[in-house]
């Protein structure tokens, strides 16, 4: 499926600068350390995405919710910031070189954006849990989108 949320034209100020790229850091060893980490009442993974420009690895740390058949869900929300976040625009450029850290493990995933009724049973299941959604949904005119993070087969990287 296709990555292709166009940025709105209101919302929040995108999270971004040196503070908040420390801060992502410090949320990243935490997740590490705790095996399973959550941070804000979230549980929290570590996503790993190459990115679509440099080709670098990048990594963020994104509140997560349980899918299908031990898949994950994560919303692109950046607060409910106009413009999508930067990691989303990597999946869609390499939805195929993916990893999450969990649990203490990591794992190779495929990214795919859920649509329509997908979406929908989604976006009820992740409001429900966590209502903050909703609001910043509100903050903005684009649809926020909702990426499934599946397991490849035979996709542990490694075991910690």
């Amino acid at each position: 499926m296709s990555f292709d949320t166009p940025a709105g034209t209101r919302g929040s100020r995108q999270p971004g600068g040196w503070a908040f790229r420390w801060l992502n850091k410090v949320m990243a060893r935490r997740i590490r350390r705790t095996s399973g980490g959550t941070f804000m009442g979230m549980n929290a993974l570590i996503l790993t995405t190459t990115g679509r420009k440099s080709g670098l690895q990048r990594t963020t740390p994104v509140g997560y919710f349980p899918g299908e058949e031990g898949s994950w869900l994560i919303v692109a929300s950046a607060a409910g910031a106009a413009g999508n976040p930067a990691w989303y625009y990597n999946l869609g450029a390499h939805p195929d070189k993916v990893q999450v850290e969990v649990a203490g493990r990591t794992v190779s995933v495929i990214a795919e954006q859920l649509h329509g009724g997908e979406r929908e049973q989604a976006w009820e299941q992740i409001i429900a849990a966590a209502p903050r959604f909703a609001q910043y949904q509100e903050k903005t005119d684009r649809e926020l989108p909702i990426i499934r993070l599946v397991p490849r087969s035979g996709g542990e990287a490694s075991q910690e």
